[in-house]
């Protein structure tokens, strides 16, 4: 057979694939005449698909077409086979009209006054309730449609459900003008400058995110100036992670010091916020010694950090320093959210090396099983996976604009609508917060880390199966006989409790859990004092029977505050009674916030 020469790469590259590898070995570099090995035209094929869904995951936020067409197929192929059901959904206008109807001529609050979107009082008046109860009519109908069809997949059923309620929210009348009264009277009475106002801040907005500029009103929250202020000193760094140890405040301190590890999914300094509401600041006042890490924002040279590293080089290196400083005291680990499940192979994998460095473990919306981690499993699929491996490949690192549009996905309303309605209806921008300049100071994530994190715990959840290895060992987090203090948030879209309460079912200790009102941050950062906050809390006993979360809420014990008493009043159970002298710090060693925090 002849050989045939690469003359027209992509196009002949599409027919080999088509007529067997039988041309393969015959092919030949035009340049060197050399040939081209199957191996390295099975990577250039590779490579073709990487390049074409990176540039696809561009357009679509990172999520994966085929995953939604597959998803939508199966709920529509199902669907066809349950005609009793399609009956009800024909038939719902004819047996809900009286309901509507009735609601409507008694001006009853629309949503029987539960929805947000719907709460004013002139939603109550014509015809403006008869937007609100038809279009909540049309929501459940979607609702039914999308939800409990026999034979839909569970993964299946969120997705399609998910993006049904994209599109509903999308349409809401409280999205537009002229169908919600409180935007037209407004619009109205200023003769259309609330429009003119709110499109400005709009234009702002949109060329903030082009050029990548801060938004308006972070220069009010710089760490190191306003934000992350705690005196402390870096007292460790490596490539990955500096270590801060924070100067003692009170004139002795518990023995047994407190490391924490943040997620790097964010900075580590959502716990050093204002004076007023710093996690960090108030366990150092009750006598902590306190030391936290900051992670390196990682570039695309860091593409190759994994799992193994942020253990090795992040936890174990943390722990590693802090017994070089308190060489007699054994440490108190907490982590929080993906920091948190870091804390958990490391005191497994410190559990099977016989390390006793640990005196307890606490964990802040952090998860260890993720076979029900809410809604973020609408992105956890293998052809999810697959597609968000590769639109990381490109740069080597998940881009903090993909992640922040997912997790605005995931609460499109209170993320997306209601800022489009408030701000670039109504013209009236909201005031920038410490938390909200925190949450626009994001990260990256490696490439490795996040596929590994991604294929690993969420879509085959091998730790809470026994599967996952670290650094090639197996662990398990049963393991882990340390007392352990477990927070979890009410409203959390990111760690459900439900989800958080499965430690119950993967440790036999002691673990005393919460269950905090707020979100995944704004529960965590739930200072004593700050109005409104409540907590469940209640203690499960080594070898107790194992009691199901809606039971625990039944039964556990609530109470008006702050969580953070009580996680104090735990740690100072299991501390040593007698206390001791601060530690000192070197005033040469470079100060808190560190640099990485600074990495943008």
């Amino acid at each position: 057979m002849s050989k045939i020469k690469r003359k027209a790469p992509i196009g002949e590259a599409a027919i080999l694939s088509q007529i067997g590898p039988v041309f393969r070995n015959n092919l030949h570099c035009d340049i060197c005449d050399t040939p081209i090995t199957s191996e390295e035209l099975d990577q250039f094929f590779d490579l073709l698909d990487r390049f074409h869904q990176a540039i696809i995951a561009k357009f679509t936020a990172g999520i994966s077409p085929a995953a939604l067409a597959t998803a939508y197929f199966s709920w529509l192929s199902q669907l066809a086979l349950c005609p009793g059901r399609a009956l009800e959904l024909a038939l719902y206008p004819a047996f809900h009209a009286q309901d509507c109807t009735t609601k409507i001529i008694c001006h009853l609050r629309p949503g029987d006054g539960r929805d947000v979107r719907f709460h004013t009082d002139s939603w109550q008046s014509w015809p403006w309730e008869i937007y609100a109860e038809n279009f909540l009519q049309f929501e459940d109908w979607w609702r039914r449609a999308t939800t409990d069809i026999p034979g839909v997949p569970s993964h299946v059923e969120r997705t399609v459900s998910f993006c049904a309620r994209q599109i509903i929210d999308a349409l809401s009348p409280s999205n537009f003008v002229l169908t919600n009264p409180d935007l037209f009277q407004e619009t109205i009475s200023t003769l259309g400058l609330n429009l003119f106002h709110g499109t400005k801040l709009a234009i702002q907005d949109r060329l903030e995110r082009i050029f990548d500029i801060p938004p308006e009103g972070v220069e009010n929250f710089i760490p190191g100036k306003h934000v992350a202020i705690t005196p402390g000193k870096v007292v460790f760094r490596n490539h990955l992670i500096e270590l801060i140890q924070y100067e003692a405040t009170t004139k002795t301190v518990y023995k047994e010091p407190v490391l924490i590890l943040p997620a790097w999914i964010m900075k580590y300094y959502i716990l050093d916020l204002s004076p007023h509401n710093s996690l960090v600041k108030w366990l150092v006042s009750q006598g902590h010694t306190v030391f936290i890490v900051s992670w390196r924002n990682p570039r695309s040279k860091d593409r190759h950090l994994g799992l193994d590293d942020y253990h090795r080089l992040g936890a174990m290196a943390a722990i590693d320093a802090v017994s070089k400083r308190r060489p007699k005291a054994k440490i108190n680990l907490m982590g929080y959210c993906l920091g948190g499940t870091l804390a958990m192979i490391s005191a497994a994998y410190m559990a099977i090396e016989g390390d006793k460095r640990l005196n307890t473990l606490s964990l802040l919306a952090a998860q260890g099983d993720f076979s029900e981690a809410g809604e973020l499993m609408l992105f956890i699929t293998e052809s999810e996976v697959s597609f968000l491996k590769n639109m990381m490949w490109e740069k080597g690192y998940l881009d903090t604009k993909q992640m922040a549009g997912s997790f605005q996905m995931l609460r499109s309303y209170d993320l997306i609508w209601s800022k489009m309605v408030h701000d670039y209806m109504s013209g009236k921008q909201r005031g920038m917060i410490d938390l909200l300049a925190w949450n626009a100071d994001a990260t990256r994530m490696p490439y490795k880390m996040h596929s590994e994190y991604l294929e690993k715990l969420f879509l085959k959840n091998d730790f809470a199966a026994g599967r996952f290895a670290i650094e090639g060992k197996h662990i398990v987090a049963e393991n882990i006989h340390l007392p352990t203090f477990a927070v979890s948030t009410e409203k959390d879209h990111v760690a459900p409790w439900r989800s958080v309460y499965k430690i119950h079912l993967m440790m036999n200790n002691d673990i005393t859990f919460v269950l905090t009102s707020g979100g995944h941050n704004a529960g965590i950062v739930s200072e004593p004092g700050h109005k409104g906050r409540s907590y469940r809390i209640r203690e499960r006993k080594k070898d107790s029977t194992f009691i199901d979360a809606d039971h625990w809420v039944d039964i556990a014990e609530k109470r008006k505050g702050s969580w953070w008493l009580a996680w104090h009043e735990w740690l100072t159970t299991h501390s040593s009674e007698k206390r001791v002298n601060p530690p000192k710090l070197d005033a040469s060693l470079p100060s808190a916030p560190g640099t990485y925090v600074l990495q943008k």
